[in-house]
């Protein structure tokens, strides 16, 4: 145990209990399946056989034993912050200069989103890169999530996520840092960005909150953009009004009553797959499964935290607290910090840099011809590529 002042960082391993694997599997033969429409695909959801293939798989091939000694080669820890329970890996860089990096999942992801990418940031010099480009990374668990465990009181919203993240780093030693994220780890990393300029030399999104329209764009708007700019803000909008239509109530029921949807969820495996699964197929660049973009045995490791920690209520609280915090609904505050956008032609949403630039300090902006929401796990190599590139950058002054 490591002790910094009276705060202490305990050393952590993930040793799942066999009789929690057994009553998994257990209930996944128990499964009661409901009738489906024929023909219509992914429309209404996910579909049956889909799942049913998939949870034979999970039952009889997936092994969660072989995932979970792959990710305690991570030096994994946790430590208490704010009261809440804080569970992340450490990774040092052989390399003594690296830069300190803290890397932030989103929902419904976790650190598992990361395996990927964690070798060829700590160590580039063996994955062929330049040694100068390496990272110390921090992966936490976002407070409520998996193996941080649910938290215990209210207002866990992504702003006190934040502040505790840096209280991490502190904790940690580290005077300086970059700050990497999507999802919600764009709007935690974002926000670190922001209340901590001092402290995080640069912000990497792989999503970049409040970069799309709020309202449909109007002729005047519309007359003073480059026809580039014009058919981006378009298509902009469209995949907007897409989402509101199609996509949106996953984060309504969030918002409005998590711990209903946490009882389903926590009692059926098949319940807590496919509510996560879905977004791995809607979200990603896929065609017919989401296997098309992620690995299934690490999508499915990824459900397994949600699963074996009871953490799908807690974790879906994020979105309640933020819809119900006190500034919900306004404009979001500038940040100084330098910022880089890696642009996934998949992602949820279009970014405009025009509307990114009034509240960001864009110094980088790349925009990719693959990829989705989960760039980490469906593109590695362009996101570790973006990542050294920006901070190479802002270590040699290029975005002076």
């Amino acid at each position: 145990m490591t002790t910094l002042g009276h705060e202490s960082i305990r050393p952590f391993r993930i040793d799942i209990r066999q009789d929690d694997l057994d009553d998994l599997h257990e209930r996944l033969d128990r499964t009661r399946w409901p009738d489906e429409l024929p023909g219509v695909g992914w429309a209404y959801g996910v579909p049956r056989d889909y799942l049913k293939e998939l949870v034979h798989y999970w039952r009889h091939e997936y092994d969660w034993r072989a995932a979970e000694a792959g990710l305690n080669e991570w030096p994994q820890f946790s430590t208490t912050i704010d009261g809440a329970n804080i569970h992340f890996a450490h990774i040092r860089s052989p390399e003594p200069d690296a830069t300190p990096l803290l890397m932030t999942h989103g929902w419904p992801g976790s650190i598992v989103e990361f395996a990927d990418v964690v070798g060829p940031l700590t160590d580039p010099r063996t994955h062929g890169g330049d040694p100068a480009d390496a990272f110390h990374v921090v992966l936490p668990s976002i407070p409520g999530f998996g193996l941080s465990g649910p938290t215990a009181e209210t207002g866990w919203e992504f702003r006190r996520v934040a502040a505790a993240f840096a209280g991490l780093m502190e904790r940690l030693g580290y005077e300086r840092y970059g700050v990497q994220g999507g999802d919600w780890g764009a709007a935690i990393s974002r926000e670190l960005g922001r209340i901590r300029p001092d402290k995080v030399i640069g912000v990497h999104l792989n999503l970049l909150p409040n970069s799309a329209p709020t309202e449909e764009p109007g002729a005047e708007e519309l007359e003073a953009l480059s026809v580039e700019e014009r058919e981006r803000m378009l298509a902009s909008w469209e995949r907007i009004c897409t989402w509101s239509r199609d996509r949106q109530g996953y984060a309504d029921i969030q918002s409005t009553c998590p711990q209903t949807l946490a009882y389903g969820l926590t009692d059926s495996p098949v319940g807590q797959l496919a509510w996560i699964v879905e977004k791995f197929k809607v979200w990603t660049d896929s065609s017919d499964r989401p296997e098309d973009a992620v690995d299934r045995d690490q999508m499915l490791t990824n459900v397994m935290l949600y699963w074996l920690t009871g953490t799908a209520g807690s974790s879906a609280r994020i979105y309640y607290e933020r819809a119900h915090a006190g500034y919900w609904g306004t404009p979001p505050e500038p940040s100084t910090t330098p910022t880089a956008v890696a642009d996934f032609p998949q992602e949820n949403f279009i970014p405009l840099r025009h509307i990114a630039d009034r509240t960001n300090n864009i110094v980088q902006w790349t925009t990719y011809d693959r990829g989705g929401h989960f760039a980490a796990m469906e593109q590695p190599e362009s996101l570790v590529g973006d990542v050294r590139t920006f901070f190479r950058n802002l270590r040699e002054g290029a975005f002076q």
